[in-house]
């Protein structure tokens, strides 16, 4: 469940594809904890900013500027603009949550006996992997610094993160899932 979301675009007149008379303000947000494309309608009168970080949980008293969630969607029903913000949004997310991320390279594990679940990292291969495994036997990474400092071949952590967020939002029918929610 998520309780948070960012902002990745507003439609202060809803999508255009609705009809007229239905047309309600719609602004289009991702979670923050697992990576859900949402739509929300959001309280009249309010303002909304890209990028803003808004509560969409249960609490209905918590929620300052979200009436309620309208739906669920896939990344294919995102709007251009929500699609240009998203890799920016999820960089805030991933930095945010550093330590999450960081207990991933110290604890991610083999899937298969021939797949590790670093390898599913978007432009980290088999030698990064052993690097970052052999450097994890001297002890747990503190930090994306701490990594990039000790794997020389990690140069952007968050990015390798990131990415794989938007490859598995994009394929929804992906077969592992590491940290976008079925």
């Amino acid at each position: 469940m998520e309780d948070y979301a960012y902002i990745l675009d507003y439609l202060p007149q809803g999508r255009a594809e609705e009809k007229s008379f239905r047309r309600t303000p719609l602004a289009i947000a991702v979670g923050d904890n697992e990576f859900k494309l949402f739509e929300l309608i959001p309280k009249p009168n309010v303002s909304i900013v890209i990028g803003e970080r808004v509560y969409i949980g249960k609490d209905l008293n918590k929620r300052e500027k979200i009436e309620h969630v309208k739906r669920r969607i896939a990344y294919d029903e995102l709007t251009h603009a929500a699609k240009s913000e998203l890799p920016y949004v999820l960089e805030d997310i991933v930095k945010n949550r550093e330590e999450f991320f960081i207990k991933f390279f110290n604890e991610a594990h083999p899937i298969t006996t021939r797949l590790h679940m670093l390898e599913l990292l978007p432009g980290l291969g088999k030698k990064t992997m052993w690097a970052i495994l052999e450097e994890r036997k001297k002890g747990p990474f503190k930090d994306f610094e701490d990594l990039r400092n000790r794997v020389k071949l990690t140069h952007h952590p968050v990015k390798l993160i990131v990415n794989r967020i938007l490859y598995e939002l994009q394929h929804r029918h992906e077969k592992y899932k590491i940290f976008v929610a079925r």
